[in-house]
């Protein structure tokens, strides 16, 4: 059994979770510890003690320690993404990518750390200086997703150590896998006992504990609208500070005027890349009358040629779903949007086993079209290899409707435009917009978030997430 890391040791848990390759469901990847209650009490208790004095380590500490585990993380990518793309599904060029990814953030927040900024000014009075500087909030709670298990845990957590916060880290129970090679790597970086915890559990024993304690500052999240509303009610009563990142209904608009291919490309790779499972995924395609017949026919053809398979195995560029509560929320969904008379063009069928006979939790990816903007397909987030397409008459058409949702995380639009792509990225109401590039797919050195329903808070990612991990204080002196 994989334990928990509490105060510096690693701990064994009251319960066992297994974890399941959802491309092979024979293949039991290994067990790991569950927390209970006391556990998540002792953790929260050691990073409260060891506060104190990392808020107070020198910048070089944090960049030394963090930089360290950047660089372990870079050199032992192919075996982190291997793991990666056994237990959640995802390709395994597309996991080796997301571990990249993950070292490139620790390594940038590295540098942070030796940036604090900070300001000096005279103050409207004579003889009194003002100083006006950062600090750390305390301990943070980082509650992180299924989806992305080592890139996610890898932005919340770096920033966090960077700028001298302590950390109780409880990551999906899905994917325990990356997170606890990720903080097995931490274990070894120098970091002092209790700075850095890690707490695998259920979201209604271990999420409850970090949202209730008053000794936990600030929570990050990254998951469910339900559960990030739950998360703010359960911060805002004890007033500790939040950031919320949830879901998405994310359009991608394909004018007349767009290079075929390379709107193609952009739509395939953000509805279907990584299962669909992406939160900056297009499932809205909406598409304007002179190139809508000619569109779905290249991306019918295109999607004829995507391999399902192994996620491991060399050319598949479709993984399986992550388990079998998503795939049957995937075939849900595909079976309501036919019932309110969408038309199933191609796919979103279920494969019990892949090429080589491993059962697994397989699908094709489904494009549904003639679809209306009240149907629920285009309404409400699937979180699969599921995309709909909405017909437009133009432009302006197309912006209302892409614009039409309570969420807000990422919007895209292929076109050869100046004009539009100029006025799509001021009027698209997304925290996130693309031009003639898929919408999931984002650099990690820039803010990272969205508007109205998916985000709330400071953005993540970038120089942006001081913001959250961060509190100012204005000092004055008289001279």
């Amino acid at each position: 059994m994989k334990p928990n890391y509490i105060a510096g040791a690693w701990t064994e848990g009251p319960h066992v979770s297994r974890n399941i390759n959802p491309s092979d469901t024979r293949d039991l990847i290994g067990e790991y510890a569950q927390a209970d209650a006391a556990q998540a009490d002792l953790a929260i208790a050691a990073a409260t003690a060891a506060f104190p004095a990392w808020s107070l380590s020198t910048p070089q500490q944090r960049f030394d320690i963090l930089d360290a585990v950047g660089t372990e993380i870079l050199a032992r990518r192919a075996e982190l993404g291997d793991l990666l793309a056994r237990e959640e599904g995802k390709t395994l060029p597309e996991a080796i990518g997301e571990v990249q990814r993950a070292g490139n953030i620790f390594k940038f927040f590295a540098g942070e750390a030796l940036r604090p900024g900070g300001e000096t000014m005279p103050s409207v009075r004579p003889g009194v200086g003002v100083e006006i500087t950062r600090e750390a909030v305390g301990v943070v709670g980082l509650i992180t997703p299924w989806n992305f298990p080592i890139a996610i845990p890898a932005w919340k957590i770096a920033p966090a150590l960077a700028w001298g916060n302590c950390v109780v880290f409880k990551p999906a129970d899905l994917v325990p896998g990356s997170a606890w090679a990720l903080a097995e790597i931490l274990s070894r970086s120098g970091l002092p006992a209790g700075v850095f915890n890690l707490v695998m559990g259920r979201g209604s024993v271990v999420g409850e504990k970090l949202l209730n304690d008053p000794r936990v500052a600030a929570i990050s999240f990254t998951g469910s609208v339900a559960t990030g509303q739950k998360v703010a009610a359960a911060c805002v009563a004890r007033m500790a500070k939040f950031q919320l990142e949830m879901g998405g209904k994310n359009p991608m608009i394909v004018l007349d005027d767009a290079d075929l291919g390379v709107a193609v490309n952009a739509a395939v790779n953000s509805g279907f890349f990584s299962t669909g499972q992406r939160c900056t995924a297009s499932s809205r395609l909406i598409v304007t009358e002179g190139i809508h017949d000619r569109f779905i026919a290249a991306m019918v053809e295109k999607m004829k040629g995507l391999k399902v398979d192994d996620a491991r195995k060399a050319g598949t560029d479709i993984g399986p779903v992550v388990d079998a509560s998503q795939l049957g929320q995937d075939t849900d969904y595909i079976g309501i949007a036919k019932t309110e008379g969408g038309k199933l063009a191609h796919g979103g069928e279920r494969i019990e086993t892949n090429a080589d006979g491993a059962p697994g939790f397989y699908l094709t990816p489904a494009l549904i079209t003639d679809t209306t903007p009240a149907m629920r397909i285009n309404r409400e987030e699937v979180f699969g290899p599921v995309v709909s397409v909405i017909r437009a008459r133009d432009y302006e058409e197309a912006l209302a409707l892409s614009n039409d949702t309570p969420f807000g995380l990422a919007a895209g639009i292929a076109t050869t435009s100046l004009k539009h792509a100029t006025h799509f990225k001021r009027h698209s109401q997304a925290g996130m917009v693309m031009v003639n590039l898929p919408t999931a797919g984002v650099d990690y050195h820039v803010p990272f978030g969205g508007r109205k329903g998916s985000s709330y808070g400071p953005r993540e990612q970038g120089r942006y997430a001081a913001e959250f991990y961060t509190t100012v204080k204005t000092a004055y002196t008289q001279a």
